[in-house]
C-alpha cells in the first residue's frame, strides 16, 4: 500500500508510528476490519505503556544542521542539545554537522522540556534509563491515530477508546542503573531467583523456601540463555548478510538501523543472564 504525506513515510517520527499506522490502514482499507485495527492499536498502546516495545522502535532521528553556538540557533532543539551533550562525553564519537542524530525521550521530572529529555539510545541501553512512554503516546501516536479513527468512530469516542480505558491503566516503569542522588547511599542486595525475596546471605542463589526448586530454576535460566543466544545469532547473521559475507565479523555501527539497537540490547541481556547463571556456581556431576 503506497502512502503519501502521512507519518508512515516521514522520517521525523519513530518507527513505531509508521509500523502501527501501516498495520491499521491495511486492516481498515484492505481487510475491511476497522474494529480489528482499533484493538491492534489499543494493544500497541498497552505494550508501550508497559515497556514491552523494543527501543529500536522508539528512536527518533533528525539531521544536525546547526550547533548550539550558531547565531541562528534561537529555539532549543532536542537533537542539537543531545549532540552537544555527547560532545562533552566523548568528542570522538559525537555527531558532526550533516549527520543524523538518533535519540529517545527519557523519563524525567514533570514539566521538563523535551530537549532536556533527549538521550542517546546506546547510553539508555547501557544504563537502563527509563523511557518516557507518556511522551510517545501524546506526542507521537495520539494525533496520527485520531486522524485515522475519528472518521470511523467520531471525535469524542475515538479519543476515549484510544487514549483512555483499561489498556492504559497498567503501566511499568524501569529503574535506572545509573546511581545518583539518594541512590548513592543505598546498598544493593541479592534476591532469590525464585521468589525475589532478599537473601540473608548475599552470595546465595535461592532462599530456603525455594531450595527444593533449585534444579527447575536452573533449567529455566538455561532455557532463557539459549533463547537469547539464538536471537543474537539470528540478528548477527542478518547483519552479516547485509554486509555481504557470512564469514566476517559484523563491523556495522549504523545508528539508523533498528537491528543495531536490537543487537546491543540482546548482548546486554546475554551478559545479565550469564551473571545469573554464574550465581549457581560450576555444575556438579
Amino acid at each position: 500500500m503506497d502512502c503519501k504525506g502521512l507519518e508512515t513515510v516521514r522520517r521525523d517520527n519513530c518507527p513505531l508510528v509508521a509500523n502501527l499506522l501501516n498495520t491499521c490502514l491495511h486492516k481498515i482499507l484492505i481487510e475491511r476490519a476497522p474494529f480489528e485495527a482499533l484493538e491492534y492499536a489499543k494493544g500497541t498502546i498497552s505494550d508501550l505503556l508497559c515497556n514491552r516495545i523494543d527501543i529500536s522502535q522508539l528512536v527518533i532521528s533528525k539531521e544536525l544542521t546547526r550547533t548550539s553556538t550558531s547565531k541562528e540557533y534561537v529555539n532549543k532543539l532536542a537533537h542539537v542539545e543531545l549532540a552537544e551533550k555527547m560532545r562533552k562525553r566523548d568528542a570522538g564519537s559525537a555527531p558532526n554537522l550533516g549527520d543524523r542524530v538518533p535519540y529517545v525521550i527519557i523519563a524525567s521530572a514533570k514539566g521538563t522540556p523535551a530537549y532536556k529529555k533527549a538521550e542517546d539510545p546506546i547510553y539508555v541501553l547501557e544504563n537502563n534509563v527509563p523511557i518516557d512512554t507518556e511522551y510517545y503516546l501524546e506526542n507521537q501516536l495520539a494525533k496520527p491515530l485520531l486522524r485515522i479513527f475519528e472518521p470511523i468512530l467520531g471525535d469524542s469516542k475515538a479519543h476515549s477508546e484510544l487514549l483512555k480505558g483499561d489498556h492504559t491503566r497498567s503501566r511499568t516503569v524501569k529503574t535506572s542503573s545509573a546511581q545518583g542522588g539518594l541512590f548513592g547511599f543505598t546498598t544493593k542486595r541479592s534476591t532469590c531467583i525464585g521468589c525475589k525475596s532478599v537473601l540473608d546471605n548475599n552470595d546465595g542463589v535461592v532462599c530456603p523456601h525455594c531450595q527444593p526448586l533449585l534444579s527447575g530454576l536452573y533449567q529455566k535460566e538455561m532455557v532463557q540463555l539459549s533463547q537469547l543466544e539464538e536471537k543474537f545469532s539470528q540478528l548477527w547473521t542478518q547483519c552479516q548478510r547485509c554486509q555481504g559475507s557470512l564469514h566476517e565479523d559484523v563491523i556495522c555501527t549504523s545508528r539508523d538501523c533498528p537491528i543495531f539497537y536490537m543487537r546491543v540490547k540482546v548482548r546486554k541481556d546475554l551478559d545479565a543472564q550469564d551473571k545469573i547463571l554464574q550465581r549457581f556456581g560450576p555444575p556438579i556431576w
